[in-house]
């Protein structure tokens, strides 16, 4: 009887080993914290590449994807700078300066990237890696989101990165540019100030000119970082389109399993 009681417990044990296995990995042996490895891996790849990039001088004001414009409200300052005392290149100065801030947060961003990367939990790794985010609300037309790693990314840190990353956009736009001599805050404060007295005045108010109270620090980190993001979408769609030309081991085996020539 003994006998046949081990006998059972042998084929048990191997059974729920089995079965383990079964749920961990996909029938080529690929394991569930090797896919969230590969995923986080190219994630880092990305930022590396968003922040290096973006960071640099004209890394956003000279890339018409990445350029950061006026906020939406302040289109009808630009619709009446005859009522104003300035002129056009005061809302370049702004337009520059805001570019110029974020680029400068976006060379210090990379450890504050790299931390919510290695802090993340990828509870549904396997469907990022094929192409679906369980955090959208939405699914792309084909079925298949290219980006879906890094907008699972997005949507579960974006408010804890724009808590990070905000200190070092405000402080961007205090500090004074050599290309415009003065710091974007101030170009946005001089540009506003101009405008809301008219838009204040009695003649304001016949023409239908409202104020604009934009605050330029929350508007200029919430479009840099959608930018940062949106490079490292990029990055991620290079990674699933050939996974092997990446010199990186685990990128290669997790993305190299659902590669399709």
């Amino acid at each position: 009887m003994a006998r046949y009681v081990s006998i059972i417990l042998i084929l048990g044990s191997f059974f729920f080993t089995s079965c383990e296995e079964l749920f961990n990995s996909d029938e080529e042996g690929l394991t569930t914290e090797e896919v969230v490895e590969g995923l986080k891996k190219a994630l880092e790849i990305g930022t590396d590449t968003a922040t290096s990039t973006l960071g640099l001088m004209n890394g956003y004001y000279g890339n018409s994807l990445y350029k950061i414009p006026l906020p939406p409200e302040a289109d009808i300052i630009v619709d009446n700078l005859g009522l104003i005392s300035v002129g056009a290149d005061l809302v370049e100065d702004v337009v520059k300066g805001i570019n110029r801030a974020a680029e400068d947060a976006a060379s210090e961003a990379a450890p504050i990237f790299k931390d919510a990367i290695t802090d993340m939990t990828l509870s549904d790794a396997w469907d990022i890696l094929n192409g679906t985010n369980p955090a959208s609300t939405g699914k792309s037309a084909e079925g298949f989101d290219s980006t879906a790693a890094t907008g699972y990314f997005k949507v579960t840190t974006y408010d804890a990165l724009t808590n990070l990353y905000s200190p070092k956009i405000n402080n961007a736009l205090q500090k004074d540019l050599l290309d415009i001599n003065y710091s974007p805050y101030d170009a946005w404060e001089d540009l506003t100030g101009a405008y809301n007295t008219v838009a204040s005045s009695l003649a304001g108010q016949l023409l239908g000119l409202t104020p604009v109270t934009t605050d330029i620090g929350v508007y200029c980190t919430e479009k840099a970082l959608d930018g940062l993001f949106n490079k490292v979408g990029e990055e991620e769609k290079k990674i699933r389109k050939d996974p092997f030309k990446w010199a990186v081991d685990i990128i290669k085996k997790v993305f190299g399993s659902v590669f399709k020539e």
